[in-house]
């Protein structure tokens, strides 16, 4: 039983600041932050959950039944991340690749401590707790002094898992699938990494988030390993009855120059390419919905509309779905991991193409951290635009990746992952 409590705060820009700093004492935190992003399926501003009371922490066999078995038997939030290497245990795949991160393949946990904010409301929600807990832990937050403290990082020289002629060199081979009609499209990806690298890693969280401001912003520590997430994309989320997915394809940068600004965002809504890549992924998302979905009930709510983030311009849908009362929750995760977005089409050709071409195992990267509701809803964000690190190991490392079609040119599939990685190597190096 959960002991709930309210807290008006005047400065919530300053509390969130003091809230983070005040939860790097725990070995478990996830803390999410939509960036006053308040779309029509946000269910609150930011959260904040710490201190696990239970926990999970499996390899991607049997996954999801173990996901369900501690969902069901919680019955509480429950806070984590399944990582892309999931997929091995759904069908006959595997995940050969180098892996400097070594994050285990699925992880969630129960907190004692849980803060919800929305507005200036703060909503503390507190299990098992002891006597003036909730408010010596709230002056605590409040009255928290940042230690000056000489600087935790080193720095950073970055490297690249593929260079750029073999880059372009996989990316034809890519094609090659594609004009065979093996795939219409795959989501192809690299690393960009350093070893020996000492970072504080909430500094750089908050460095990310300030250059980027995203609707899925995400820190989470696992004892020695961190994410620090400036995700855009909403992977997919269960209110009630109601499945929402929203899945990104096509990117365009931004200028500093109105006018050029807006006339890149206009060239991203008219690109046959761009709209071609998110519409194929939509349908994608539509027949993974339709598996758990009444009949009928698959909608596309959004088609190719295009938002506007202080990095990028972005293409984004929305496709809803309604799921009967039995449908078990992870079922809908299970239907439909790893989105689309990150994979391809056919999903399982892409996936297993993928595989080959790649140097690194993703891991975590275009995996999904997200949380289960007391309720059994859910929300969870796809892991990319994002740094992870290994404390242990001293390993920095960020993805991206773009989507491979049939008119894909490598130099300029070259130049969007440059641009998807500006802001964390700018992060990371200045």
């Amino acid at each position: 039983m959960r002991h709930i409590t309210t807290r008006h705060i005047p400065d919530i820009t300053d509390f969130k600041q003091k809230l983070l700093h005040w939860s790097q004492q725990f070995d478990e935190v996830v803390w999410m932050d939509s960036n006053q992003y308040n779309t029509l399926y946000s269910s609150f501003d930011a959260i904040l959950a710490v201190d696990g009371f239970t926990s999970i922490q499996t390899d991607y066999l049997d996954a999801f039944n173990k996901l369900q078995e501690y969902q069901e038997s919680t019955k509480d939030w429950i806070f984590g991340y399944l990582t892309y290497d999931v997929k091995n245990g759904m069908e006959r795949l595997k995940s050969d690749n180098f892996d400097g991160l070594d994050f285990s393949d699925v992880f969630f946990f129960q907190p004692k401590k849980i803060f919800i904010i929305k507005g200036n409301q703060l909503e503390i929600q507190y299990l098992n707790m002891v006597d003036d807990e909730v408010e010596s832990d709230f002056k605590a937050i409040c009255e928290f002094k940042k230690q000056e403290t000489v600087s935790e990082s080193s720095p950073i020289k970055i490297k690249l898992r593929i260079h750029k002629e073999a880059y372009f060199e996989k990316v034809n081979n890519m094609l090659a699938h594609i004009h065979r009609g093996d795939i219409y499209e795959a989501n192809f990806c690299q690393e960009f990494y350093a070893e020996n690298a000492k970072i504080n890693p909430l500094e750089t969280y908050l460095k990310l988030n300030s250059v980027s401001k995203p609707p899925f912003a995400t820190f989470l520590k696992q004892y020695d390993k961190f994410l620090m997430s400036a995700s855009p994309e909403r992977y997919i989320k269960k209110e009630n009855k109601t499945i929402i997915s929203q899945p990104i394809k096509g990117t365009a940068k931004r200028s500093e120059h109105v006018l050029e600004d807006e006339q890149l965002k206009q060239n991203l809504e008219h690109n046959e390419k761009e709209r071609a890549e998110n519409i194929m992924i939509v349908d994608l998302v539509r027949n993974d919905l339709s598996k758990t979905a009444i009949k009928g009930s698959v909608t596309v709510e959004e088609l190719c509309k295009v938002y506007t983030f202080p990095q990028v311009h972005q293409m984004i849908s929305t496709v809803t779905s309604k799921i009967s009362e039995d449908t078990k929750p992870v079922d809908v995760l299970k239907t439909t991991f790893p989105m689309g977005s990150m994979t391809g089409a056919p999903k399982l050709s892409a996936i297993k193409i993928i595989e080959d071409l790649e140097a690194t195992k993703r891991g975590l990267y275009s995996g999904t951290v997200g949380y289960f509701t007391p309720e059994g809803d859910f929300d969870f964000n796809v892991v990319i635009r994002s740094i992870l690190y290994n404390q242990s190991k001293k390993y920095v490392s960020y993805s991206v990746g773009g989507a491979i079609t049939s008119k894909s040119n490598p130099a300029s599939e070259y130049e969007e992952c440059l641009v998807k990685a500006k802001a964390m190597r700018d992060v990371l190096e200045r």
